[in-house]
């Protein structure tokens, strides 16, 4: 029996209409505009002024705290301006905006096809450079990958496990990854493990990646301490906490972080991402975008520059349907609408979903029943039809009581809500006001 988690989930319909396509290389856009918050914590700060030279992977932003990620140029050209840019989340944001003149390489970068299995870094070195590369969580999060790798005092860490489930409908990123760059993949969880003093990793994959599955578990005979694991399809089953409870049944308590059961959680983006940090000294500055949907013409796994507008990647993949209603950044669960083709894509752009007219329209509301379909949904044990209702009521404290920092935001709620109620915007709404009270205390 196909492992999964214990609690809830859903099953919406997986549409993985790019499965079979294979990463391209999208050409250079004109210009880009690569914001210098592209993580959780503290932004970046920008090292760079208006007519600067740069190269692909200089540092144009470094980090400002702890909890940041560095920013590289992700183009050769000349820095035309630092201006705040409508970004994918509605606001506008800080970026640094570069005009391309051609595509010449920081010369510490190693561009050859080579693989590079020998790991002559010490851990302390592998979390330096892996800071130093500002990479960050690629399965969404976008949580500082050294910040993980740093575990306090008093935790003891004896799993490393791999996120390869990509159970959000649509997106297939991470499958083309594993399928096409698995041996890379391997080389930067062997790296993880070093990191982290540990002797085992587990690859957790639902099972309808079956070529994924297979390619990965034939490879790591030659890669100890490594297992591959398939999964049931169940949505959310990549969330962190869903994902330890499926492969190893540890329960991570209430407000608590997967390292308190003495694991860490890494997407398989980000072990690519580690490999070509520290074994070819290349900082992130571009990752694999999924562009799909029912009418888009050629769905696409496209390798894409940090900061390349989304009109590039849509024109890439045949172009805007005319019957476009939504165009979402991510996935249908947990992505979030753009209201502009020109946002730049950051390293937590994992997909770029087009959504017709019909698709893209909302149930009309109807009055809630208590019927607890979205009870049972919920794969944190949480009521959210009531933390709906304290949200809209601004009823705050009662929110934090009933577990609103729990939701991991998966969507369950709203796709199984037979009155078609918006739930989880009402919990992120209220979760946000609930977030800012926590940190107020803080202080």
């Amino acid at each position: 029996m196909l492992k999964t988690f214990a609690k809830g989930g859903v099953h919406p319909a997986e549409c993985k209409y790019s499965e079979d396509s294979r990463i391209e290389i999208l050409p250079l856009p004109k210009t880009v505009s690569i914001p210098i918050a592209q993580h959780i914590g503290a932004p970046a700060k920008a090292i760079v002024a208006k007519g600067d030279k740069v190269k692909v992977g200089d540092k144009i932003a470094e980090s400002s705290g702890f909890v940041s990620a560095n920013i590289h140029s992700s183009v050769s050209g000349t820095v035309a301006k630092i201006d705040d840019i409508l970004d994918s989340t509605g606001y506008k944001r800080p970026c640094i905006v570069i005009d391309v003149e051609g595509d010449e390489w920081n010369e510490t970068i190693d561009r050859s096809p080579e693989l590079r299995r020998e790991i002559n870094l010490t851990d302390k070195e592998i979390i330096a450079k892996i800071n130093l590369a500002g990479i960050v969580g690629l399965g969404g999060a976008t949580f500082p990958s050294h910040v993980k790798l740093s575990i306090p005092d008093g935790k003891k860490i004896n799993v490393l496990i791999i996120n390869g489930v990509e159970c959000e409908p649509y997106l297939t990123s991470d499958h083309r990854l594993m399928v096409e760059k698995a041996e890379e993949m391997l080389v930067g969880i062997q790296i993880l493990m070093k990191a982290l003093s540990v002797n085992r990793a587990l690859i957790g994959i639902e099972n309808n990646k079956p070529d994924a599955i297979a390619h990965l578990t034939n490879l790591v005979k030659n890669y100890p301490g490594i297992e591959v694991h398939a999964l049931k399809v169940q949505y959310p089953q990549g969330g962190e906490k869903q994902l330890i409870k499926a492969l190893i049944n540890r329960e991570v308590p209430s407000g608590g972080l997967p390292l308190d059961v003495g694991a860490v959680v890494h997407n398989v983006g980000t072990a690519f991402a580690v490999y070509e940090a520290t074994q070819k000294n290349k900082p992130l500055f571009e990752r694999v975008v999924t562009v799909t949907g029912q009418l888009v013409s050629k769905p696409s796994n496209l390798l894409v520059r940090i900061g390349t507008p989304v009109s590039n990647l849509i024109e890439a993949a045949g172009g805007l349907p005319e019957d476009t209603g939504k165009i979402i950044n991510g996935g249908p669960m947990m992505g979030k609408a753009v209201n502009s083709l020109e946002v730049p894509v950051t390293k937590g752009t994992s997909g770029i979903l087009i959504m017709s007219e019909s698709e893209s329209k909302r149930k009309k509301e109807a009055t809630c029943i208590r019927c607890a379909k979205c009870v049972s949904a919920c794969p944190q044990g949480l009521e959210p039809y009531l933390l709906k209702k304290q949200a809209q009521l601004e009823k705050n404290d009662t929110l934090e009581q009933s577990g609103v920092m729990d939701c991991i935001e998966c969507g369950s709620c709203s796709f199984t809500c037979p009155a078609g109620l918006p739930l989880l915007d009402y919990i992120r709404l209220g979760k946000s006001r609930v977030s800012k009270i926590i940190r107020s205390r803080k202080q």
